[in-house]
């Protein structure tokens, strides 16, 4: 059995979506998609670090015809210009995982002022038209405030993944805490509100759940998958591994003040 959260297990999966005919969008293409024939996939990718590890990902898709959305930190290391552009040649979208509340330490008028120097550096290089905010989970501010105040669209921004999506329609997916079941320690990764689709999906663990729950799926789905933690060898996996059974248990402790909804949107 090929272990979980390995590119090799991705290969899996990426394999069942061609063999399946399951038909995969970008954020992007599903928000400018007039009409849509059978059940749609959205795939997006979170680049908190690694970008190679994204890079590696990005050309596995390739290979079997997968396109998807690559959202980038404006941060060392991971802004990489070269890997952003290869990607985009690719075929697959780039957007923007912006943290400006964060940087601004919650200072709305100063995020924006950020968020519009960042959106204009990543647009030298990629015409981005989606964003997705990059959820800290030992951060006591929630990105996505800054539009309880702005406009994303002032900005000729299309959509932001987690507030443009209909979610009482689309399945929501994500490998944070290294799982795919809604039954996890997330912060920052969740959907806004009671959403009843996401209901369908509280058992799914595995990526091999995950396969078997995309062979019978009758509903629109949206996965978001970090690069950085699906792991190419050994030594990958083991320090992904630690990593992530160390940061559940830091969330588990900051999880139940953070869900008693201090935080604006986490409410």
């Amino acid at each position: 059995m090929t272990l979980d959260f390995t590119l090799k297990k991705y290969k899996e999966l990426c394999k069942l979506l061609l063999e399946a005919e399951i038909q995969t969008l970008s954020v992007r293409g599903y928000l400018e998609s007039k009409s849509r024939d059978g059940v749609i996939l959205i795939m997006r990718h979170d680049v908190d670090r690694y970008p190679k590890a994204a890079l590696r990902m990005a050309e596995i898709e390739r290979k079997y015809n997968i396109t998807s959305s690559y959202y980038f930190r404006m941060k060392k290391g991971v802004f990489i210009p070269s890997i952003i552009e290869y990607i985009g040649r690719l075929g697959h979208e780039i957007g923007y995982h912006y943290e400006v509340v964060d940087k601004a330490k919650g200072n709305l008028e100063k995020a924006i002022g950020i968020f519009i120097e960042e959106l204009q550096e990543f647009r030298e290089f990629y015409d981005v038209k989606t964003i997705a905010m990059h959820g800290n989970p030992l951060s006591r501010w929630d990105n996505r405030t800054i539009w309880t105040k702005y406009d994303f669209r002032d900005y000729e921004i299309i959509g932001e993944v987690y507030l443009s999506i209909d979610y009482n329609k689309v399945i929501y997916l994500s490998d944070t805490c290294r799982t795919w079941s809604q039954n996890k320690p997330a912060i920052r990764d969740f959907i806004p509100g009671r959403s009843v689709a996401q209901d369908i999906s509280l058992g799914i663990a595995s990526t091999d759940g995950l396969m078997q729950f995309l062979r019978g799926n009758g509903r629109d789905t949206c996965l978001l998958i970090h690069p950085n933690r699906w792991s190419a060898n050994w030594y990958e996996y083991i320090y992904q591994l630690v990593f992530d059974m160390m940061g559940n248990q830091v969330k588990k402790l900051f999880l139940r003040p953070l869900k008693t909804g201090e935080h604006g949107l986490l409410q």
